[in-house]
C-alpha cells in the first residue's frame, strides 16, 4: 500500500466566515466522504490557514489558493483517485475546484 496526499486548489470559503447552517453541512459532507473512505483514511488533514510566511529559493514561486490537504492509502493512483468520488471539495461542478494528487515516497530505506 502507497499513501497519497491531496491538496486542495480553488477559491474556497473560509470556515470562519461560513453560516452556522453552512458549517453544519460542510461538517456533515466532509463526515460522510470521510466515513465513506473509511480505513484507507490515514490523517483526514485540515484547511490551511492564512499563511504568515514564505520561504524560497529564489524563484518566486507563490502557492496559488491552496486550501488544505488529506493522506490516504491506497494500492495504487487508481485507487487514490477513486478515493474522491463524492469528495465534498468537488461538489460544485463549475471546474474551479481540484485536488492534486501526489504519492508520498517512504524515505525509510
Amino acid at each position: 500500500m502507497s499513501k497519497f496526499i491531496y491538496i486542495y486548489k480553488g477559491p474556497a470559503t473560509p470556515m470562519d466566515q461560513f453560516t452556522e447552517e453552512q458549517a453544519a453541512e460542510q461538517t456533515a459532507a466532509w463526515g460522510a466522504w470521510m466515513g465513506k473512505v473509511g480505513p484507507a483514511l490515514v490523517d483526514g488533514g485540515a484547511p490551511f490557514g492564512a499563511r504568515t510566511a514564505v520561504v524560497d529559493d529564489g524563484s518566486g514561486t507563490e502557492a496559488s489558493e491552496l486550501q488544505g490537504y488529506t493522506i490516504v492509502e491506497a494500492e495504487n493512483l487508481d485507487a487514490a483517485k477513486a478515493l474522491t468520488q463524492g469528495h465534498p471539495f468537488l461538489t460544485e461542478g463549475k471546474g474551479r475546484f481540484s485536488l492534486d494528487i501526489f504519492e508520498l515516497i517512504d524515505m525509510n530505506m
